[in-house]
């Protein structure tokens, strides 16, 4: 699968910049804005008593603690002002660690005042057998959890975020990463009205699905134009994702999740996967819909309620019962 390589690039791009960011002086190496985060299949309220800045920098704080894992963001848009953060911990062998007490500390420089913590839940992407597409199930890297915090980001400029977490009965800090935060207003965010443009489905490719769709098997949320969706004012999930081609290996498990939760909702709601690439062709950029909302990543996901006003805006990964949530309130 084409992306299987992109996939693996874009990782250790990410491990290099957490990798790159200025070293703390730690005494041992050992062993959007957007909507909040709501979710009950996230992981309990943490039982550690993570450190409280005190007016230190990130390098005094966090320096104290032994070297632990690498904290690579899984977002690429962070504006000033309170963030839906999620990010992944890693291993020295570039594996995934999972179901830790995480907080994450920020600073404009290692040398700068740290805030923080923020504490991070943990949230399995599971769906039910029947949604679990192959795209993902026979892909080996396909995303199946994230960590979420919300952090709060004073003001635009560069950042340098770290996480501290427990591992073996002690505290470590996470390898540091380098994180650009600035105004992305040309993507609609909670509060703003969606963007009206017609989106591609079954009956205008003359049942040629293939065509609009890179999930296999095919998702079934390809039935309704968006434009006709908020001309009759329903409430709409609105997908921006490439199961086959997703870089960051996250959409394909995200759309099976927004399958999942279509079969609970969809007599309510519009449901509307629509693909990144023109023609399912990554050299041929990206499909028109997608320019009009503003986006240069995947994938997106954004609830919209009968007013056509958007309510949710989710960068990356989700859960099931984090979509859920959005539509729930789509629906009041």
């Amino acid at each position: 699968m084409r992306s299987w390589g992109l996939a693996r690039r874009a990782l250790v791009s990410a491990l290099a910049v957490a990798a790159a960011a200025t070293p703390l002086a730690c005494g041992d190496d050992g062993g959007g804005s957007a909507a909040r985060i709501d979710d009950p299949s996230a992981s309990q309220a943490s039982t550690v008593d993570f450190p409280k800045p005190s007016g230190r920098s990130f390098r005094g704080l966090l320096g104290q603690f032994p070297q632990g894992p690498v904290v690579a963001p899984s977002v690429g848009v962070v504006e000033p002002g309170d963030n839906r953060f999620g990010f992944a911990l890693f291993d020295s062998g570039n594996r995934q660690i999972g179901d830790l007490d995480v907080a994450l500390y920020v600073a404009r420089g290692v040398d700068e005042t740290a805030h923080g913590p923020f504490v991070a839940h943990y949230h399995r992407i599971d769906v039910k057998p029947a949604f679990r597409s192959r795209t993902s199930s026979q892909d080996p890297d396909s995303a199946k959890s994230v960590y979420l915090a919300q952090v709060d980001f004073p003001r635009p400029g560069s950042y340098v975020v770290s996480a501290v977490t427990k591992l073996n009965g002690q505290l470590v800090a996470a390898s540091p990463a380098q994180v650009r935060v600035g105004y992305a207003r040309d993507i609609p965010g909670v509060g703003d009205r969606a963007v009206r443009v017609h989106t591609p489905t079954v009956a205008s490719v003359g049942g040629d699905i293939a065509k609009i769709d890179t999930r296999v098997p095919p998702d079934s949320m390809h039935e309704v134009d968006l434009a006709d969706a908020l001309h009759r004012g329903r409430p709409v999930v609105l997908l921006f994702s490439t199961p086959a081609l997703c870089e960051s290996r996250v959409c394909g498990p995200v759309t099976d999740v927004a399958e999942e939760v279509k079969s609970e909702f969809g007599d309510d709601v519009d449901f509307i996967h629509m693909e990144v690439y023109e023609d399912n062709d990554p050299n041929k950029g990206l499909r028109p819909q997608v320019r009009a909302w503003g986006l240069q990543t995947e994938p997106w996901a954004f609830v919209i309620d009968s007013k056509g006003v958007v309510i949710a805006r989710i960068q990356g990964a989700f859960s099931a019962d984090e979509l859920r949530d959005a539509v729930r309130r789509a629906l009041h």
